[in-house]
């Protein structure tokens, strides 16, 4: 089993080795050393779907592995009962787009908590969730994995325990672990050493089996935060804000899974991608 490397969306040096279409991402990352791909939807999934069968024809042509990013507006928890509803919706254009791109899984924020007490958000975010999972049922697309991110603001929900009460609704919702959210959330030092990092793997496979630990969907960057969390995402030549990298490496290594890493630097996610891969390579050896 090997573990998978990727950046979220298109880097700094994909765009100076003069690419210009995501379409041309799933080749330059094999070229690069890379084996994964996360389309960013963040801002809204508006790609058509010609454009989104070349990207999975060619993730598939040169063994790329996609995951979907939903869209960051989307609002499990919201008391309006309209957002709630177009939040489903927004989730199922996601899972249509994803079908195109040969994406495994839909990575999904699930919304704030604004000013509700968290039990009553997660309530409600676990409804709409309900409700998704019907209104794929009904769209023949059940079955595509709904990733639940944890968060890295205090005011979002989104803690790990959150995130794995929201994947006891179904076999199909399952965590994505974002360790850089997790450790801007509780202002650093979460993960230092090696045991650290595989604690997390462990509490996974009690709740959700070993299949879903050892293939888990994560992202990781170094964070700058403040008293409130995440404040922006940085690149691996920060040495201010962390977590590090290398426990993690071999946290992987050592257990002998094979999650999928994601990661979200600021500009340089495929540099800083390969740099955590070459890690994990030495580990094995």
């Amino acid at each position: 089993m090997s573990a998978f490397f990727g950046p979220g969306g298109n880097s700094a040096e994909f765009y100076a080795d003069g690419k210009k279409h995501t379409f041309e991402a799933p080749e330059w990352l094999q070229t690069y050393g890379l084996d994964a791909y996360e389309y960013e939807g963040g801002n809204g999934v508006n790609l058509s779907k010609d454009t989104a069968l070349i990207i999975g024809e060619k993730a598939r042509e040169f063994d790329i592995k996609m995951s979907l990013h939903a869209p960051y507006f989307i609002s499990l928890s919201s008391v309006e009962e309209e957002k709630r509803k177009n939040s489903t919706g927004y989730i199922l254009k996601s899972a249509q787009v994803a079908q195109y791109l040969n994406a495994e899984i839909i990575v999904i924020h699930a919304g704030s908590t604004a000013k509700l007490d968290r039990e009553v958000a997660l309530t409600l975010a676990k409804e709409t969730l309900r409700e998704t999972l019907e209104t794929l049922k009904e769209n023949g697309l059940y079955g595509i994995k709904l990733g639940i991110e944890t968060m890295g603001k205090v005011n979002q929900l989104g803690t790990f325990d959150e995130v794995l009460s929201m994947c006891e609704l179904d076999d199909t919702v399952v965590p994505v672990v974002d360790f850089g959210h997790m450790n801007a959330r509780e202002q650093g030092g979460v993960f230092t050493v090696t045991d650290d990092y595989k604690w997390i793997f462990e509490r996974i496979e009690k709740a959700k089996g070993a299949k879903c630990a050892e293939t888990l969907h994560c992202h990781f960057s170094k964070i700058e935060y403040t008293k409130g969390g995440e404040k922006k995402h940085l690149t691996f030549e920060d040495e201010l804000f962390g977590p590090d990298y290398a426990p993690l490496m071999k946290a992987i290594a050592e257990l002998g899974i094979s999650p999928t890493i994601i990661c979200e630097s600021a500009g340089t996610m495929a540099k800083d991608a390969l740099e955590m891969k070459q890690t994990y390579l030495n580990f094995l050896k």
